[in-house]
């Protein structure tokens, strides 16, 4: 990643799950996939981190979701954290998680080829299907 990280805070609904994330693009994308729509009810809006150090007492539930992702949330109010990569190469937090998330920019979406028809964005972003994207998050763990 080009320029220089700045580091970002945030937590859940209840406050029970505080961060403090490590970033080096002020962008979110978002996931079309379909566990990413029933888990939050919606499309996940997202951050790409470079690091995310939790409190240390945060009740954080994690639920494997694929033999490469985990899913992880607040196990007192509910609140989507993030999704992270088994191998801890990718995090991305939820984009609402973040104390200012309009200081993120709209960028890109995944799993573009999952995206019902009944909703779409207007705004320009880079796309990828979603075996592109397992491909780019599993590269790592085929070496």
């Amino acid at each position: 990643m080009s320029g220089e990280a700045h580091g970002q805070q945030g937590q859940c609904l209840c406050g029970a799950v505080r961060f403090d994330a490590l970033i080096a693009k002020q962008e979110f994308s978002a996931c079309h996939c379909s566990m990413c729509r029933r888990w939050t009810g919606g499309v996940f809006l997202a951050v790409e981190c470079e690091s995310v150090e939790l409190n240390e007492r945060a009740p954080l539930g994690v639920y494997t979701s694929s033999e490469w992702g985990e899913r992880c949330f607040c196990m007192a109010c509910g609140t989507t954290v993030m999704w992270r990569s088994k191998d801890g190469a990718h995090s991305a937090v939820s984009l609402q998680a973040f104390d200012n998330p309009s200081e993120f920019t709209f960028a890109s979406q995944i799993f573009v080829d999952e995206k019902p028809s009944s909703y779409s964005f207007s705004n320009t972003t880079r796309n990828m299907t979603g075996p592109e994207f397992i491909a780019m998050v599993t590269a790592g763990a085929q070496q």
